[in-house]
């Protein structure tokens, strides 16, 4: 007997039955342990048709799926290596489909005719390293109206046997993704914060559609660049109302934001959803790679109340710009708690990284004395605190701070952690008297 031929043979009957046991069908479910249930309403978007994800994604997960060019990918993170279940859960409402299946380089070809939710086992994955991974589907037959409405992404086996992250809740924050702050630490022998001064470049590539890179941020408000579409960009400044409610309408008149005056082509209005208060903005093509330079002066005004005003540096015309000047009621206070944050505000691209530097941050007194601030908190919102979404980063690359948010990559950073950059000694060149009116 040839000893040597009947080990390769059965090493080969062993890999023929293990890739018959790896591609069984659905009938194999019952023996299935699945020990998660991943929903795609806060955790799959459409990722080849932005427009899509909002008529195909809602609370229930896929459904008004008829192109078979549209790809479906479900995000989750894995804590720990090792063996992977996944399953889909769904139904057909007629007919019968089949659909493409992707998961990590492996694809499956599934068949769905149930017209009440069914599970079909995609096989078992051996996972090598934690992080985050996705499942695809994309539909290639179909005999109904739709390929069907998938809810869940179904996971199991040792790879989930500890920490699995993904959206279980408050679906519209989980598809924005987290946001991230770094908050300055003004040294204790300054009083009375008058003026804040900061500076930002996102680097090329990292403008991402619904980015807002906030600048200068303080106890009532807010001011920085946006990407609001792919054809326009603006400056955004808005002060929140003392009074509490995310409906501007319900503001008592002697609550109102008051806008004081306001700069060439800016608009001015209400806000609200996330509180309420006066907002200006001015449409303006700022560019990735560029640094820009804001400015926020903050100080009591008449009959308890604060004036805030902020002005934006165009590099372009080398010159300080007004964006707008508003007064806060029953408010009496100087700057107070200045940061920056970045966050996405278009669900359809919480699944789009973006990444900003926050360098060269002063702030001055009421006298005009300037302080370098080398200390940054850094910090995240319920989303990262809940640990829905742990797709967040931030830290100093030389001089720099910065902060980064979604995407999908898996190194993220602690938050609640201190940061500290170098200094660069340059102080801001600002001739108060001189900055515009108007």
């Amino acid at each position: 007997m040839n000893r040597k031929k009947s080990h390769g043979s059965w090493q080969y009957l062993t890999s023929v039955m293990l890739l018959l046991l790896f591609f069984s069908c659905s009938n194999a479910t019952k023996n299935v342990d699945y020990s998660e249930s991943v929903p795609l309403g806060g955790n799959a978007w459409v990722i080849n048709n932005k427009d899509a994800n909002r008529q195909m994604i809602n609370k229930e997960g896929l459904v008004n799926w008829t192109n078979p060019d549209d790809i479906v990918r479900t995000y989750f993170r894995i804590g720990k290596t090792g063996k992977l279940n996944i399953g889909i859960e769904g139904k057909v409402v007629s007919g019968k489909s089949t659909m493409k299946v992707t998961f990590n380089g492996h694809e499956k070809e599934i068949s769905l005719a149930d017209t009440d939710t069914a599970v079909v086992h995609l096989g078992a994955f051996n996972v090598d390293k934690p992080g985050y991974y996705y499942v695809d589907i994309q539909g290639t037959i179909k005999t109904g109206d739709s390929f069907g409405e998938i809810s869940h992404v179904l996971l199991g086996g040792d790879a989930v046997s500890e920490e699995v992250y993904y959206v279980k809740d408050d679906f519209y924050w989980g598809r924005r993704g987290p946001s991230v702050h770094l908050t300055y630490q003004v040294p204790d022998e300054v009083n009375n914060v008058k003026w804040f001064y900061n500076e930002i470049t996102v680097p090329e590539g990292e403008d991402v559609m619904g980015s807002y890179f906030m600048a200068n941020g303080f106890g009532e408000g807010y001011f920085g660049i946006q990407v609001n579409s792919p054809t326009e960009r603006r400056i955004l400044f808005s002060v929140w109302s003392p009074f509490k409610t995310d409906n501007p309408n319900e503001i008592p008149e002697e609550e109102r934001i008051l806008m004081l005056k306001k700069g060439v082509d800016v608009h001015t209005g209400k806000f609200g959803n996330e509180g309420s208060g006066g907002q200006s903005y001015k449409v303006f093509n700022w560019k990735a790679g560029i640094s820009y330079q804001f400015l926020l002066k903050g100080h009591p005004s008449v009959n308890n109340s604060t004036d805030y005003t902020a002005y934006f540096f165009d590099p372009e015309k080398a010159k300080w710009e007004l964006i707008a000047s508003f007064r806060r009621p029953k408010t009496t206070s100087y700057l107070k708690r200045p940061h920056s944050f970045l966050e996405n505000f278009i669900t359809a691209m919480g699944t789009e990284s973006r990444k900003a530097y926050y360098t060269n941050q002063w702030v001055a007194d009421e006298n005009g004395n300037w302080y370098e601030l080398t200390e940054a908190k850094f910090t995240a919102d319920a989303t990262a605190h809940k640990e829905a979404r742990l797709d967040y980063a931030g830290g100093v690359e030389g001089d720099a701070f910065f902060m980064k948010n979604c995407g999908f990559f898996s190194d993220h950073v602690p938050f609640n952690q201190m940061f500290k950059r170098e200094k660069t000694n340059a102080k801001p060149v600002v001739d108060f008297l001189a900055l515009p009116e108007k």
